[in-house]
């Protein structure tokens, strides 16, 4: 598979980012390998929270809550998305599917030895967070969920749409739809912009930077472009996982933000129908957008750590 690899130059002295890397090599599955790149902070035997991105980001969008989360004495894995921040990044579109992704994460949780986590994910890291979590439950201890949902929901269940009605889902649809359009038909736009387009405060410009650093031009964002054609995807496998994230009985949060508008219609879907759902304080961040962690980062952390206190 051919790839594009970011220079090393291009992540030195990014704000709030003094993070050491650390890198796994991942099966491309036609023969080769990727290198995949990761955070691991915090005292190497505490439990372990992963934390997943989604896109166009990278590991930088948890940089505000990786410090709350260790010095309340947990470790903390980040990794990147093959395709973004310090991972390799496949060249062609078609490289890129929600079964690779899915693997290739796994693949660096099962070198690791990781098991008994708490997943914290949102945008895509929940689309493979989420089927990971249905397909390894022994990895899994407890799941955060922001502003992210699986696709294949069951719509015609009664819980379903008691909570996602027809405003829901138009509002969902538009939220979605001009996404979709401004993603596949503005060319050269950067994770940078978008971002910025997907918070709630104002960003400032060295931080815009910092999202646009692993990619030095369009070449590098092939995996961020073909992402949105992606969500659609794979739908058997992700019904097969809705099946038995209906019968997760685990401790399961959502925690959503308020001005998303795409994701916080559909809030309240994952509590309707996961059993590990019932009695969390599912809660919402206050003046976040649909990068609440760019936004409500230190919010978020809190959070998290309450939510693995409680549920020990």
């Amino acid at each position: 598979m051919e790839f594009l690899r970011t220079p090393d130059e291009r992540f030195s002295q990014l704000p709030g980012y003094a993070f050491a890397p650390h890198y796994v090599q991942v099966d491309d599955t036609e023969g080769g390998s990727l290198r995949l790149h990761y955070l691991d902070e915090g005292p190497a035997d505490a439990p372990v929270v992963l934390m997943l991105h989604g896109e166009p980001s990278w590991s930088y969008l948890y940089r505000k809550m990786i410090p709350i989360v260790t010095a309340a004495g947990y470790r903390v894995i980040a990794p990147d998305l093959i395709g973004f921040g310090k991972s390799d990044k496949p060249v062609r579109e078609s490289d890129y599917t929600h079964v690779r992704h899915v693997q290739w994460v796994r693949d660096l949780l099962q070198q690791l030895g990781l098991k008994d986590m708490t997943l914290v994910c949102q945008d895509w890291g929940g689309l493979i967070g989420l089927r990971l979590a249905a397909e390894e439950p022994a990895l899994f201890a407890r799941i955060v969920a922001a502003n992210t949902i699986l696709p294949g929901f069951p719509m015609q269940d009664a819980r379903v749409k008691a909570v996602f009605g027809p405003v829901a889902k138009l509002r969902t649809t538009l939220g979605f739809g001009s996404w979709f359009t401004f993603s596949q038909v503005v060319p050269r736009w950067t994770a940078g912009l978008v971002i910025a387009m997907g918070t709630a405060r104002r960003m400032p410009r060295e931080v815009r930077s910092a999202y646009d650093a692993p990619y030095p031009d369009h070449h590098f964002m092939a995996g961020a472009r073909v992402f949105p054609r992606l969500v659609p995807s794979d739908m058997a496998n992700n019904k097969a996982a809705w099946r038995q994230l209906m019968q997760w009985r685990k401790p399961f949060l959502c925690a959503f933000s308020d001005k998303d508008p795409v994701m916080s219609a559909m809030a309240g879907i994952l509590p309707a129908i996961v059993p590990g759902c019932a009695g969390q304080p599912h809660t919402t961040i206050r003046n976040g957008g649909h990068f609440l962690q760019e936004d409500q980062g230190e919010d978020l952390a809190r959070v998290v750590v309450d939510f693995i206190r409680r549920n020990p």
